[in-house]
């Protein structure tokens, strides 16, 4: 397409200004010793969240990212978040990371889930590739971690979550946190070169998505049983719930097409077809279910298995990740149609979304696109807004680590390792 946004300049210097504008919002989340804690709505911490490990990880693996673009300060911001996961947040006794840590510097709570433990891997490969001190070392202990507690036997699959002595696993099976460790292991696998991660984020995929997803017409079931039956009325007496929400999550949809083609990058050549088909499957069914489906424009956040809206907020990383799944498709395939959407999204983005005045992105507006605080308190981090703002500025990569120069895809032997070995 002639004058495609992503690839004018003046559209390119937009987008690392808009990624300069998010790292400037987030740079005083730090609290001393422990990690990163959850930004309100001007970008001050909001003592009452503590110290979310989830939010630890993103905001190293953000600002790692940043290192590597050549931001001056992010390394250091990145090492006190590797610091505070080899420290505080890591549970010396039992092994593994805590949730996170109260307002008393105490670990806040005992559950040990593959979510968060996903987001240590990530942030571990992100500043590994990076070079940042105590990376490595983070890096091979999370995996041993995922390796060895979470597997579920020989399923290809992973345990949803534990008890802290890892006596006892949740009667649960989840999609979303398997999405996050296929990020994950698609950035250790550019990180370190080990195939082994390849093969296994594709296996997940193989069964999230062409499995699954596409016996219920591209409509993604989230909740599963341990025996990895689907669960469909799963949360319908909380149907808002911010990590696990009843129904489909249209923006899950989106963040699963862009890392099927990422897989497929990543797998060259031997690439099964179906990773690039279903992607746009993916894309196709988010857009005709949730975008612009119930009077207003923005994307609803859930809807139900007749495709009835459920919970029609806005949620701002659903409209980064259609962002990042329009610019990655369109790269990918060339069409046009990818191309429109893209410049749609970010439209949207500019028009509700970003905040000139306080800075970063409202995190969730209401079905009239006004700012709201039904699901999300404040601005918690940046990782979906600047993943969004970044991705089109690099040729397309397995992971953002490669993208920026970081890790190289180029790196990952063809020939298949044994699915046993590790890191």
């Amino acid at each position: 397409m002639r004058h495609s946004w992503p690839d004018r300049p003046f559209h390119q210097a937009w987008l690392r200004a808009e990624a300069r504008r998010l790292l400037s919002f987030a740079a005083d989340a730090e609290r001393p010793g422990n990690g990163f804690g959850w930004l309100d709505d001007h970008g001050a911490l909001l003592a009452a969240h503590g110290t979310p490990t989830w939010i630890t990880c993103r905001m190293t693996h953000v600002f790692a990212l940043a290192d590597l673009m050549g931001v001056p300060g992010s390394g250091p911001i990145a090492d006190h978040g590797v610091r505070a996961l080899l420290g505080p947040l890591r549970d010396a006794e039992h092994g593994g990371w805590y949730a996170g840590l109260g307002t008393d510097r105490r670990p806040e709570g005992t559950v040990k889930s593959a979510y968060d433990h996903a987001f240590v891997l990530l942030a571990a490969a992100s500043a590994t590739a990076a070079g940042r001190e105590g990376g490595p070392e983070l890096l091979e202990e999370a995996a041993s971690v995922i390796e060895e507690r979470f597997t579920d036997g020989g399923t290809g699959r992973y345990l949803e979550s534990w008890d802290r002595a890892w006596t006892h696993p949740e009667d649960y099976r989840g999609a979303n946190s398997h999405m996050h460790l296929v990020e994950a292991f698609l950035a250790t696998a550019a990180a370190t070169g080990r195939r082994v991660w390849l093969d296994r984020a594709l296996g997940i995929a193989e069964f999230v998505v062409h499995e699954v997803t596409a016996a219920h017409e591209w409509r993604m079931p989230e909740h599963f049983t341990p025996g990895w039956e689907p669960v469909l009325d799963y949360n319908t007496d909380d149907r808002a719930h911010p990590f696990r929400p009843y129904g489909v999550t249209v923006g899950h949809l989106l963040e699963w097409a862009r890392l099927l083609v990422q897989i497929e990058l990543a797998r060259g050549p031997a690439a099964p077809a179906w990773l690039l088909n279903d992607a746009a499957s993916l894309f196709d069914a988010a857009v005709r279910r949730g975008w612009d489906v119930d009077g207003a424009p923005g994307f609803v956040y859930t809807h139900d298995w007749d495709d009835t809206p459920v919970v029609r907020e806005r949620m701002h990383w659903v409209a980064t990740e259609a962002i990042a799944a329009a610019a990655t498709l369109y790269r990918r395939t060339g069409d046009a149609r990818y191309e429109r959407w893209y410049r749609t999204w970010w439209d949207y983005a500019a028009r509700h979304l970003i905040d000139r005045r306080n800075g970063s992105w409202h995190h969730e507006l209401d079905p009239d696109n006004r700012p709201a605080s039904t699901v999300w308190v404040g601005k918690p981090d940046i990782y979906h807004a600047f993943q969004a703002a970044i991705l089109p500025c690099f040729p397309p990569a397995s992971a953002f680590v490669s993208a920026v120069g970081g890790g190289s895809d180029d790196n990952i032997p063809q020939q298949r390792e044994r699915p046993e070995e590790t890191p």
